[in-house]
């Protein structure tokens, strides 16, 4: 296919590959994000494939390129730890963005492409008792109604924002259904034919599923569902309408111990995909993108990328290992990517 696959890591930058992964680039010399620099992010502008947003120790740094060069644009996130991006699926001039440790979590919006942003409430403690410097993990936008906006914080709660940003709430603690703090993601599902819309939100050890705007949840503790492997890591939906959903957890962090399932029930009822070799440490990130929803990559703590072409039924380890993945996407646009020189030293 024509594609670009991005892999995001903690001392490597982003690898990226044009040609289905048979080849793999890693940044230049003179990029925005240091070849050897720690990212932790990576969103796709559904409106421009070409465009690519990627948080970094660097800041918020944008391609215009399918990633194969990098700029900075000069703004407050400059020199913080980017975390997390969500594109407003309604307008995608309108970014969020969430930093964390080493820097101070808290989230920031742009409504001009990532150009300039501006720091929102709520002002998040310094230090937690989990994690000493807590990270904004996950952020969503809900695609019905741009003004429901969600966070969630490790080891700092979720929270939810009914006025795009403006005011937010904390939906966890005491009086709520969710009672963990530690928050790895969170996901709304649009309204499609019977099916209302539907939240979810996942706690370090559960998932969290709500049918009426978040005001009940069904919460089921993972270690009791999923053979006893409770670190529950990511989900994310098949990039088409009413899509099934994919979830990555494992037995800790790193982990020794990992899985990939996929709910039909939009987060009810889940049943594990095939793995065709053992991953090394717990799955880490999903990429999904609507140009070819049955694709879908999954990266491992450890440095391990899988490959679905099927939705996510059956999983086959690329050749290619890399240092710590911390996102994985792709975008149906060819980056120009040259290989770098060879050393005769």
């Amino acid at each position: 296919m024509t594609a670009t696959v991005l892999v995001a890591t903690a001392g490597q930058g982003i690898l990226r590959s044009n040609d289905d992964g048979k080849t793999w680039h890693r940044l230049g010399l003179e990029e925005a994000i240091e070849f050897d620099g720690i990212v932790r992010a990576l969103a796709v502008d559904q409106t421009n494939p070409a465009r690519i947003y990627a948080g970094a120790d660097a800041g918020l740094c944008i391609s215009d390129d399918g990633g194969a060069h990098w700029h900075r644009p000069d703004s407050i996130l400059n020199g913080q730890t980017v975390w997390s991006i969500a594109i407003d699926p309604k307008d995608a001039s309108v970014l969020y963005a969430g930093t964390g440790a080493p820097s101070r979590a808290a989230i920031f919006k742009s409504t001009d492409a990532g150009q300039t942003w501006t720091k929102l409430p709520p002002d998040i403690p310094e230090f937690c008792s989990g994690v000493n410097r807590p990270r904004l993990l996950t952020i969503c936008v809900d695609p019905e109604d741009s003004r429901n906006v969600w966070f969630g914080i490790e080891e700092g709660g979720a929270w939810r924002s009914r006025d795009a940003g403006d005011s937010w709430t904390r939906i966890d603690g005491p009086g709520s259904a969710i009672r963990n703090s530690d928050i790895h993601a969170i996901v709304v599902l649009p309204a499609t034919g019977d099916k209302p819309k539907t939240t979810l939100i996942l706690t370090v050890n559960a998932v969290y599923v709500s049918e009426d705007d978040g005001q009940t949840w069904d919460g089921k503790l993972s270690r009791e569902r999923f053979d006893g492997l409770y670190y529950t890591r990511t989900v994310t939906q098949i990039a088409k309408p009413d899509g099934d959903l994919l979830m990555a957890i494992g037995d800790g962090t790193p982990g020794s111990r990992t899985r990939i399932y996929r709910s039909a029930d939009r987060g009810y009822e889940w049943a594990e995909m095939q793995l065709t070799t053992p991953p090394n440490s717990t799955f880490w990130a999903l990429g999904v993108h609507p140009a070819q929803p049955d694709v879908v990559y999954a990266g491992t703590k450890y440095g391990h990328l899988y490959r679905s072409s099927d939705g996510g039924h059956r999983w086959v380890k690329e050749w290619r290992e890399f240092s710590e993945i911390t996102a994985v996407a792709w975008t149906p646009f060819e980056a120009p990517l040259v290989a770098h020189a060879q050393s005769t030293h």
